[in-house]
């Protein structure tokens, strides 16, 4: 079993920044890769971005790209998530998730293991 907890969401301002982090514990080792993906109000979740264990590897949604970075440090098994450049279309429940899979991380189908989601509110 893994456990994911997420943390750095809340209120940040249109054009503004935030830094979503997730950490691990349990049986890491069976982890392939990470990702996060987002439900807003009304909507399906998301992709929004993965990462391989190793780094190596780093996907992106067309949404977030440019926009968003996506990084894994593997002494703490934490990975984090910066976006910058906030918009209001950004709003929605952020999940941490991680999969043994190695392929489709773009698919939450892929995930076995989810946070609770943390809230991200991008308004003025």
């Amino acid at each position: 079993q893994v456990q994911l907890v997420e943390s750095g969401g809340g209120l940040v301002q249109p054009g503004g920044s935030l830094r979503l982090s997730c950490a691990a514990s349990g049986s890491t080792w069976s982890i392939s890769g990470m990702g996060w993906f987002r439900q807003a109000p009304g909507k399906e979740r998301e992709f929004v971005a993965a990462i391989t264990w190793s780094g190596s590897s780093r996907f992106y949604s067309e949404s977030v790209k440019g926009r968003s970075t996506i990084s894994i440090d593997n002494a703490k098994t934490t990975v984090a998530l910066q976006m910058n450049s906030l918009e209001p279309g950004d709003t929605a429940v952020y999940y941490c998730a991680a999969t043994p899979r190695r392929m489709d991380y773009d698919s939450s189908q892929s995930y076995t293991y989810w946070g609770q989601g943390t809230q991200v509110t991008v308004s003025s």
